[in-house]
């Protein structure tokens, strides 16, 4: 029995890969996948992994790799509509019923992918003939050698009305499938058929499953109305649920068990192929906004795809359109993060002019859906009156509003609401650091935009709230990151009081996760794999202003000629003293609560004393002398 493609992509998206392997397999979690000992070998040490996100399980012991319904095939030696028939009983779907309608729609598809097959090859191999030259040539401006054309399937069509039509039908074809399938024309009124694409550099367009569905073209004469072309709708091809370079993405992803790569959404098929070559998992919609469809697909290979735009103003407005399509299917572990690329260059510019490397960095420079979302609704008009500064207000709100996941619209609503006070913060309650100063041209704020690229009036504003990290409390993440194992007297205090900073809570709580499961799963945690987790967790940018307000501390411990036994003894001393601190705060606020009760004024006082020079210690650096006399 053969199950249409939306049913199986429906049934792997309902169900958890580690739920289903996980009744075969002991697994344990770490970071952000499963692992555990190979259900296909004798092992000691596990090498079998699980990963949720992409939805794929890979045994390094014996190489096997595959999602849920291969996994109950080897496993339970099941055939594939058993499997299927399993998991969609676990699914809560009713399996399709036997159609001979839908058995014989399945025929003609397999028909026509054929004739896609023999079409792929009949491009490659007038890629390397006479009439292919411009294509070629075309081919080294950009940069891509000959030994790659064949890894993507490239071709070119010949500038000739029934070249295909004429070589397909040699081989048995009729004009009437070839129609169907996209790959000829068929005139109103009446003529015959002819070919699709001509004087056209080819690109096959692969569905999920790696089979070609479409094509794309580029044009070769620059006169020519359309520069790339696309292949029609047909029983092969939808292209609002298609992503072009899909199953080599998937490869890519899947090469690596312990990635935590995200796939990225480019804008067309040169920059899904320089990305391939340098590595990264680029995928690219059919040349109009991604659909939900689509969004659906990506999400079920990473929790966070990254959009990538160019910087300008239309890489920008197709961001924004992308934000708007998203809004409404947000969930948590389902969003976007976002690549604008600066200087006007794309993706295959940057291979080109600088090579992998700095097309890996470019990529890797993200930013939140939050903050993109913020800095269009600030964009959209001046906000230079009380009247519009309360119409971004009211457009914040609807945007979170439109998050239909309740829990998450909340929490959005929030957020914008916390960047727009850091925007526009109150007069009066704001310190004087934050307030407008006088004699500036129009009363606005000076200095430098902020990150968002907000308006002139709110530009000082916002770089001023941005509240520093206490230094000392920086300094003591600092340590930590650059040396795990200073933790390990100190986890349980870290999870319950951080570093003395609550802006460093989060970093706090990553940092004790990491170093717990890995010290109780025996495995080491240096400071390049610890750096590596907290930048594929998000926390990358908060290390970074970690290390600029630590190197304010004046901590010896972070000193690069340190011993490290010393330097692990003054990290403790300095990490007990903000330990004390919060002991302090926590017994005065006890004693202030029971006031009503027995209240021993004098012990209050020492113990306030205490907490009060522990502070000034702490704020003024002499914390280090008083380490030094110790």
């Amino acid at each position: 029995m053969r199950f249409d493609e939306r049913f199986l992509e429906e049934l792997k998206a309902r169900l958890r890969p580690s739920d289903v392997i996980g009744r075969s397999v002991k697994l344990k979690r770490q970071g952000r996948e499963w692992v555990g000992l190979s259900p296909f070998s004798k092992e000691k040490s596990p090498s079998f992994f699980v990963n949720d996100d992409k939805g794929f399980f890979h045994d390094f012991s014996s190489g096997k790799h595959g999602d849920v319904i291969s996994f109950l095939q080897e496993v339970e030696r099941l055939s594939f509509p058993e499997a299927v028939e399993r998991l969609a009983a676990e699914a809560g779907m009713q399996m399709p019923a036997e159609d001979p309608q839908a058995a014989e729609r399945e025929q003609k598809r397999q028909g026509l992918s054929d004739w896609m097959d023999l079409s792929q090859k009949w491009f490659a191999a007038n890629l390397r003939r006479a009439a292919g030259k411009a294509a070629r040539e075309y081919l080294e401006r950009r940069g891509l050698p000959e030994d790659q054309w064949e890894r993507f399937g490239l071709g070119y069509a010949p500038n000739d009305r029934e070249g295909l039509k004429n070589a397909l039908i040699q081989r048995g074809a009729k004009p009437g499938e070839l129609v169907e399938a996209g790959m000829l024309i068929s005139p109103e009124g009446s003529g015959a058929p002819y070919d699709r694409f001509r004087d056209r550099l080819m690109f096959p367009i692969l569905d999920a499953r790696g089979r070609i569905v479409s094509f794309g073209g580029r044009a070769m004469n620059p006169d020519d109305r359309a520069k790339y072309l696309n292949g029609p709708e047909s029983p092969l091809f939808h292209k609002g649920a298609t992503l072009y370079g899909l199953p080599e993405a998937r490869r890519i992803l899947g090469a690596e068990s312990k990635s935590t790569q995200a796939i990225i959404v480019v804008e067309g098929y040169m920059d899904v192929i320089a990305c391939q070559r340098a590595g990264l998992p680029a995928v690219a919609p059919m040349g109009t906004a991604l659909t939900e469809e689509q969004m659906e697909r990506l999400w079920r290979v990473s929790s966070e795809p990254v959009l990538c735009f160019d910087g300008d103003g239309a890489g920008q407005r197709a961001a924004y359109r992308a934000i708007e399509r998203a809004l409404p299917l947000l969930k948590p572990g389902r969003s976007f993060r976002f690549s604008l690329l600066e200087g006007g260059q794309d993706p295959d510019d940057i291979l080109r002019d600088k090579g992998a490397p700095a097309l890996r960095q470019a990529m890797g420079e993200t930013k939140p859906f939050a903050e993109v979302l913020f800095k269009r609704e600030v964009e959209a008009e001046p906000l230079d009156t009380p009247e519009r500064k309360a119409g971004l207000k009211g457009r914040l709100r609807q945007a979170a509003a439109a998050i239909q996941d309740k829990d998450l619209a909340e929490q959005y609503r929030r957020e914008m609401f916390e960047r727009f006070d850091a925007l526009f913060p109150s007069g009066r309650n704001a310190p004087q650091s934050q307030r407008p100063q006088q004699g500036g041209a129009g009363g606005r704020w000076r200095g430098p935009p902020p990150k968002l690229g907000q308006t002139a009036e709110g530009a000082e504003a916002m770089q001023s709230l941005s509240r520093s990290i206490e230094p000392v409390a920086a300094a003591l993440a600092h340590g930590a990151i650059d040396d795990p194992e200073r933790m390990d007297d100190h986890l349980e205090a870290i999870a319950s009081h951080g570093f003395g900073d609550h802006a460093l809570d989060g970093l706090a709580q990553e940092l004790v996760r990491l170093r717990f499961s890995h010290v109780g799963g025996g495995q080491t945690l240096d400071s390049a794999a610890l750096r590596r987790h907290l930048a594929a967790s998000g926390h990358d940018a908060l290390v970074r202003e970690v290390e600029k307000a630590a190197a304010k501390s004046g901590a010896p411990f972070l000193a690069a000629n340190a011993p490290l036994a010393e330097a692990r003894v003054r990290w403790s001393q300095a990490f007990d003293a903000l330990t004390r601190v919060a002991g302090l705060e926590q017994a005065l606020a006890s004693a202030k609560s029971n006031a009503e009760q027995a209240f021993d004024a004098s012990a209050f006082s020492r113990l306030k004393a205490e907490r009060d020079a522990l502070r000034r210690a702490i704020k003024t650096g002499t914390i280090w002398e008083d380490e030094a006399s110790s």
